[in-house]
C-alpha cells in the first residue's frame, strides 16, 4: 500500500496519519482493518518499566596528567564501572551496586542505590563524583583521580542497553509458604498475589510480532530522546510458541537499543530499588510502526484479550529451570486485578506502567505529527521464527552449581 520514504514524505508535509496503538483498537473496529488501513500511515507504541540489561558508556576526558583507567578501578557516587576498554572509556550498569552496600546480609535488602539512579541523576543534570585509581603507564603516568563531573562536560555518553522491549513476559507467582524477593517483586506465598511486567495493547514488539519493521536501524523514542535499534537484543527468541494470530504466548523477541543521554530525561530513565534482588532501571521506549499493508494493520491493532501468556511458579520452577506452566490468562484478565490459578482467586500487579506507555505513545505520535521525527528503513531486519534463529540457553553441566 505505501512505503516508508512515502510516509516521510506525508510527515514532511504535515498530511500524515498518526494513531496510538491503543486508538487502532477501536478504529479498526468501527471501521475494519481494510479501511483503516488506507487511512492510517502509522501506530505509535510505547512502553515503561524496569528493563535490567541496561547501561551507558562514557568518555570522560584525558586529566593531567593522563590516567589509564583501563584495568583499574573507577566509580560514580561511589558504584563501580566496568574499566576494561580504553584509557578513559567506562560502562556503567544498570544494576551495578557499591562494594560495600550489604547486598541481602540483611535479608530483604533494601539495595537503596546503584547504576540506575546514577543514570537518573546524570540525565539530569546532577553532579557526579568520579574516583579512580590505575597502575600507572609511561604514557599515563597518573595513579589516582577525584572530580566532580556532569553530563554536560562529557565527551560522550551514550545509553546503551543489551535486552529491552520483552515481547511479552511471565505472570510471576509463589507456590511456596514464605514470601519470596525476584526481580517481578515480592511474591506472597501460596498464591498470594500475581505480578506481569508488560504494557500489553502498547507494548511495540506485541505489535509487530513478526518484526516486519522493527529491525536494525529502526529509529525510536528513547528515555524522552530519539534513539536507534542496534541489533535482536540479548536471550532474543522468536521461535516460542504463538497463537493464531502469531503473538507469541511467553517471551519471545527482544531489542539492544542506543541513544545519547545527553538528549533524554530524567522522568523517563528511573531508577529502581528492588527489595531482595537489587538494582535496576525503568526505560521509556516507544517505537513507530508504519502501516504499509492491512496485515501490519491487523497485527498493529490486538487488543489485550488477544495477548496470552504465561502464569509460572518463581518459587521452584523458574529458579531451577522446570519447565511448564500453571496455565495461560491475557492481559485483559490480568488487568482486571485478579485471576484465578489452581482454582484460587489472585490479585494482580504490574510492575510496567501502562499510564505511562500511553505518555510515551502520545508523545512519539506528537513528534510525528510535528515533523520532528521521520522514520527509518532497518537495514537489517530481526532475527524471525522463520530465520532458523533460535535462542540456545545455557545446557547444565558439572561446572553449573
Amino acid at each position: 500500500m505505501r512505503t516508508i520514504k512515502e510516509i516521510n514524505e506525508k510527515i514532511k508535509k504535515g498530511e500524515v496519519v498518526v494513531v496510538t496503538a491503543e486508538e487502532v483498537i477501536d478504529i479498526v473496529k468501527d471501521k475494519g482493518a481494510k479501511r483503516a488501513a488506507q487511512e492510517i500511515d502509522v501506530v505509535t507504541t510505547g512502553t515503561f518499566g524496569p528493563m535490567c540489561s541496561s547501561g551507558a558508556y562514557f568518555n570522560i576526558g584525558h586529566s593531567k596528567p593522563r590516567i589509564k583507567l583501563g584495568g583499574g578501578v573507577c566509580t560514580f557516587n561511589g558504584i563501580p564501572l566496568y574499566t576494561g576498554f580504553a584509557a578513559v572509556d567506562v560502562f556503567l550498569g544498570a544494576t551495578a551496586i557499591a562494594d560495600d552496600d550489604p547486598r541481602n546480609k540483611i535479608f530483604p535488602g533494601e539495595f537503596k542505590y546503584g547504576g540506575g539512579h546514577v543514570i537518573q541523576e546524570l540525565v539530569a543534570g546532577k553532579n557526579i563524583k568520579l574516583e579512580g585509581t590505575a597502575y600507572g603507564t609511561d604514557c599515563y603516568p597518573a595513579k589516582k583521580i577525584q572530580a566532580t563531573i556532569n553530563i554536560k562536560d562529557l565527551n560522550e555518553a551514550v545509553l546503551f542497553n543489551f535486552r529491552n522491549c520483552y515481547q511479552n513476559y511471565n505472570v510471576a507467582v509463589n507456590l511456596s509458604d514464605k514470601a519470596i524477593y525476584t526481580y517481578m517483586g515480592m511474591l506472597k506465598p501460596n498464591l498470594g498475589n500475581a505480578n506481569y511486567c508488560s504494557a500489553g495493547q502498547l507494548s511495540p514488539l506485541l505489535k509487530d510480532p513478526d518484526y516486519r519493521t522493527i529491525g536494525v536501524g529502526t529509529k525510536i523514542f528513547l528515555g524522552g530522546g530519539i534513539g536507534y535499534v542496534a541489533w535482536q537484543g540479548t536471550q532474543h527468541n522468536p521461535s516460542v510458541k504463538r497463537k493464531a494470530n502469531g503473538i507469541p504466548q511467553a517471551p519471545a523477541g527482544t531489542i539492544a537499543v542506543i541513544g545519547d543521554l545527553k538528549q533524554m530525561k530524567p522522568e523517563w530513565l528511573v531508577g529502581v530499588s528492588m527489595l531482595g534482588y537489587g538494582v535496576t532501571l525503568s526505560v521509556g521506549i516507544g517505537v513507530p510502526i508504519p502501516i504499509l499493508d492491512e496485515e501490519i494493520l491487523k497485527s498493529a491493532a490486538v487488543c489485550d484479550e488477544e495477548i496470552y501468556t504465561q502464569i509460572v511458579d518463581y518459587s521452584h520452577a523458574y529458579p531451577h529451570c522446570v519447565p511448564g506452566s500453571l496455565g495461560e490468562v491475557n492481559y485483559a484478565q490480568l488487568k482486571t486485578g485478579k485471576i484465578i490459578v489452581k482454582d484460587k482467586e489472585v490479585p494482580t500487579g504490574s510492575l510496567s506502567s501502562y499510564s505511562k506507555a500511553c505518555e510515551i505513545a502520545g508523545e512519539l505520535k506528537a513528534w510525528i505529527k510535528k515533523g520532528d521525527f521521520l522514520l527509518t528503513e532497518p537495514v537489517e531486519k530481526l532475527p524471525n521464527a522463520a530465520s532458523g534463529y533460535t535462542f540456545k540457553p545455557l545446557k547444565e553441566g558439572p561446572s553449573i552449581s
